[in-house]
């Protein structure tokens, strides 16, 4: 069984038809499927072309990724991130458990330090219904732009989301994106670029977290998880037996990347399939429907 851990409804032009002939395509039997709601102007305009709500619900809206759900149950899992600075935060992600069976709070992908003691108080509510956190984490760059920002960070870098995952010992998190993944190697590159290359060096921040935090978990989707992964396969394949049991297989987009790295690895097969879906199972089981 494979589950696409980290996924998002019309995205990049794949409407509903076309993601399930991807994932057919692929030998993927389900996604999580993952909202993203930020304020229109935190996100890069260059989005517009690729993403399809740009009226307030966010730029990939929670409703999009219901009526995907809703129509085919089997194939997908709800995932929803309303932005802990709403006052009505909690209350939407309760209301969206009760009337629609969110099992993710993802993805957050926002201009916040993520241990603001409003995101810490969702983030708790989530251990507390079990629900795991997908985080996007940016740093800022000198972009030499200066509109319409300067730069797109998201999540106050690795030490914010640190202080968060350790303030929140019940609530499992999932580390993704150029911010994080860039710390899987001890190097000075992941506030400079935003995809370092070259040999891993040793003393890596994610790594280090890892060992620390029970409740940390990787999302090596996405060009970022997959470049981490790439760029010393040595490496790699001792990080992955390492933490076999804590990394997740997801795409956030539509190729097969991913999927094409880790089998050329010659992992073990039990290593494989905990990475494929057996991790993501153990976090959002498969409901037993009547």
């Amino acid at each position: 069984m494979i589950i696409d851990a980290h996924n998002h409804p019309d995205w990049y032009g794949f409407s509903v038809t076309r993601f399930l002939q991807n994932m057919e395509q692929y030998n993927i039997d389900r996604t999580w499927l993952l909202s993203w709601e930020a304020p229109q102007d935190e996100y890069n305009p260059s989005y517009y072309a690729v993403l399809p709500d740009h009226d307030g619900t966010g730029p990939i809206s929670f409703q999009r990724c219901v009526a995907y759900a809703e129509r085919y149950p089997e194939k997908f899992v709800l995932g929803y991130a309303p932005d802990p600075r709403r006052p009505d935060a909690i209350d939407r992600l309760k209301s969206a458990i009760s009337l629609y069976g969110v099992r993710i709070y993802g993805e957050i992908k926002l201009r916040m330090m993520y241990d603001n003691p409003d995101a810490i108080r969702l983030f708790r509510f989530c251990g507390e219904k079990g629900l795991p956190v997908v985080v996007h984490i940016d740093y800022e760059f000198d972009t030499g732009q200066q509109y319409p920002r300067p730069n797109w960070w998201y999540g106050g870098g690795i030490e914010a989301f640190e202080r968060a995952v350790k303030a929140c010992p019940e609530t499992i998190f999932l580390g993704h994106a150029p911010g994080f993944w860039a710390h899987i190697s001890g190097d000075d590159q992941y506030d400079k670029v935003a995809y370092p290359e070259g040999k891993v060096i040793p003393g890596g921040k994610v790594v280090s977290m890892l060992r620390q935090y029970p409740n940390l978990y990787c999302d090596i989707s996405a060009g970022s998880g997959h470049r981490a992964l790439n760029r010393d396969h040595e490496f790699t394949k001792q990080f992955l037996l390492e933490f076999q049991d804590r990394i997740l297989y997801g795409r956030d987009y539509f190729d097969n990347i991913h999927q094409e790295l880790l089998d050329s690895l010659h992992l073990p097969e039990q290593v494989l399939a905990k990475i494929y879906s057996g991790n993501a199972l153990k976090l959002v089981p498969l409901e037993v429907r009547g």
